[in-house]
């Protein structure tokens, strides 16, 4: 785990590591293959990560960790969208491979995106954190550490689709898909590193439970000390207060 002052800093930090995993990626094998995250807590690092000339985008090939199930990769509030205005149109990596939401045929596209994932080894999981304790779209209520398989379809439920439409993404609340895609937490596990930033009091909670309540699935993000690589970064109004 590691602390900053403010939002900011922890921004900067994030850009660096991913700077520099991409770079003894690149070093290693030739290439960089990352999963990156959405979301408010990924907005800034990428900002930097788009000026940062020092990274060789035309070696590294991009994965996103869930989309809507239903949605054109033009809907405001796709995933797809997010990164593709954020991110891929503006440094051009060797590929993008997007979860496609309006597919035809949702099974389909789960087992192209699992032979996509498993063409090579991941070099870095980008995450964010969920006010309870998700990873992507994998809710307590559907996590599983052990998942068998690497790409799955999950009913959103209630609370999770009014955060979604409270936050703005959609009209309305019937608007908001009632299935997403999601990247399994087995699939994450087998990232190389694992980056993830918390920012904000209202992530204070939920990061003391990921530090200190039990590993367990009902909180998916305790993932994150089960794996021997993954970082943590907060801002102090996010890090929990010492007992």
């Amino acid at each position: 785990m590691q602390c900053y002052e403010t939002a900011d800093q922890v921004a900067i930090a994030a850009a660096t590591a991913i700077r520099q995993v991409i770079l003894e990626a690149i070093a290693t094998h030739g290439h960089a293959r990352i999963i990156w995250a959405t979301g408010n807590s990924q907005l800034a690092c990428l900002s930097y990560l788009i000026k940062d000339d020092a990274i060789p985008w035309s070696s590294v090939t991009c994965f996103h960790l869930d989309e809507y199930l239903g949605i054109a990769a033009d809907h405001p509030a796709s995933f797809r969208h997010y990164l593709k205005t954020r991110l891929a149109d503006r440094v051009n990596p060797a590929g993008f491979h997007y979860l496609a939401g309006d597919c035809l045929e949702p099974l389909r596209e789960c087992d192209r995106y699992n032979q996509l994932l498993n063409t090579a080894p991941i070099d870095l999981c980008c995450l964010g954190i969920g006010n309870n304790g998700h990873l992507a779209f994998n809710e307590p209520s559907v996590a599983d550490f052990n998942d068998p398989v690497a790409v799955k379809l999950v009913k959103l439920d209630a609370k999770n689709r009014e955060q979604q439409y409270h936050q703005g993404h959609f009209p309305t609340l019937v608007a908001v898909p009632a299935y997403a895609f999601t990247l399994t937490l087995s699939q994450i596990a087998k990232s190389q590193r694992l980056l993830c930033l918390a920012q904000g009091e209202h992530k204070r909670a939920i990061v003391h439970q990921l530090l200190t309540g039990p590993i367990d699935p009902t909180c998916p993000a305790t993932l994150l000390r089960r794996h021997p690589h993954a970082t943590l970064l907060l801002d102090t109004a996010a890090a929990p207060t010492p007992d």
